[in-house]
């Protein structure tokens, strides 16, 4: 099976060099990979030593950070080479307080992974969360490099613990540990005679408990919220869109405003939501003190300010739930000491369970069920501040993913 992977990794390369010419988005994703290679051999020294940390996106760099950065206190006579699989991860973060290299992470090919494993020469290698590539870990195997998978989170139906899985399932033991994040994938784990793993929890948890100390006021939102209520929608898809639009301009009262972060910053599709909506609404690059007094509805057209405007929020709402895009993170509203308010879809997520199971979160089937929670929301203050306290002890309390892992790579140094 190995060997099939290898010949579909190349034709999968030769079909994206095709279809670039049609598609923007596969012209960057090559693109912005053709001098990974250079880069490498123009900045990676022999006299140093690395330590190579992989994440795939924004998502799984930020659940991380908090052990990337002990990681680079301890091993402070290396260099941290940090590689992202996905472009918008790497945008986000490609200036980062983390990696002294931060680059994508080469096509998973075998010829590129021996030639990135042989640059870099790490010391450890760390992966986050579903980062799974063949070709590199049968390399850091082979060259002996210890490697550990970050915040892991297995389930019974993972594919790799079927039997046309079980390739895929061998180059698991290319990790020397798995710090997972809780006891059920642990037990698979264990269950699949892989007995080198513990429970680390989520060191999210570590990273959102900071964010209150980091937030930036923004300018007129103290005008635009002015003693009213605010529902702030977070990391929106046009499904999470259209049931808010709906509630939105079926709501009748002045004593609530709103804030809708669509995930994905498109200006055809922002100036197409800000037209179905029937109260007054501006986006957030043209809000100025006359327009956060008389606008209802505020749509924000740049990036990096939602955990700032969380600060804002009387409700959160997180997108991704409502269709099969991907619930995205609930724990920075959380933090806030507000109720979040999430989609039906939301299985793979164990925290998100546990925190509707606790009434902290609420989640909502259709346009009909967000309607009614969010005026029982509007309409009870206390029950928002109950939840709000309920999501905030959560956090408080599965503190510590940092310090477990540490404790094990301190042993091992």
């Amino acid at each position: 099976m190995n060997i099939l992977y290898n010949i579909l990794v190349y034709k999968i390369l030769f079909f994206l060099n095709f279809l670039k010419f049609f598609n923007k988005k596969i012209f960057k994703y090559l693109n912005d990979r053709k001098d990974i290679f250079k880069k490498l051999e123009s900045t990676i020294s022999k006299k140093e030593k690395y330590i190579w940390i992989h994440v795939a996106s924004l998502g799984e760099y930020e659940q991380g950070l908090p052990v990337f950065k002990e990681i680079k206190s301890l091993y402070s006579n290396h260099k941290i080479v940090l590689s992202f699989f996905s472009s918008s991860g790497y945008d986000l973060r490609k200036d980062n307080p983390v990696g002294d290299i931060t680059i994508y992470l080469p096509i998973d090919s075998l010829y590129n992974a021996h030639r990135f494993i042989n640059l870099i020469n790490p010391t450890i290698a760390v992966f986050v969360k579903y980062e799974f590539w063949p070709n590199f870990l049968k390399c850091l195997k082979k060259k002996c490099v210890p490697t550990y998978l970050l915040a892991g989170n297995f389930r019974e139906n993972h594919w790799f613990f079927k039997p046309y899985g079980c390739w895929m399932k061998d180059n698991l033991k290319a990790f020397e540990h798995f710090f997972v994040q809780n006891q059920t994938s642990k037990k698979i784990l264990n269950k699949n005679n892989f007995f080198n793993c513990s429970i680390m929890g989520d060191s999210r948890f570590e990273r959102v408990i900071e964010l209150p100390k980091q937030i930036k006021e923004i300018e007129y939102l103290n005008e635009f919220k002015n003693s009213k209520k605010c529902l702030v929608a977070g990391s929106t898809w046009p499904e999470d869109e259209k049931i808010i639009i709906e509630f939105i301009n079926s709501y009748k009262k002045n004593d609530t405003c709103f804030i809708i972060a669509p995930h994905q910053i498109d200006f055809n599709k922002i100036n197409k939501t800000k037209s179905l909506i029937n109260k007054e609404t501006v986006l957030m690059s043209n809000l100025n003190k006359k327009s956060a007094k008389k606008c209802s509805v505020i749509i924000i057209d740049s990036i990096g300010l939602l955990n700032s405007v969380y600060n804002y929020a009387d409700i959160g709402y997180v997108g991704g739930g409502m269709g099969k895009t991907g619930l995205h993170n609930t724990l920075e509203p959380a933090v806030f000491k507000i109720p979040v308010i999430i989609g039906k879809n939301f299985d793979k997520f164990p925290e998100v369970s546990e925190l509707v199971n606790l009434k902290g979160f609420i989640s909502i089937k259709n346009a009909r069920s967000f309607k009614s929670q969010m005026n029982f929301l509007l309409e009870n203050n206390k029950i928002r501040k109950e939840m709000g306290q309920i999501n905030y002890n959560y956090i408080n309390k599965n503190l510590g993913a940092t310090k477990k892992v540490m404790s094990y790579l301190k042993q091992k140094k």
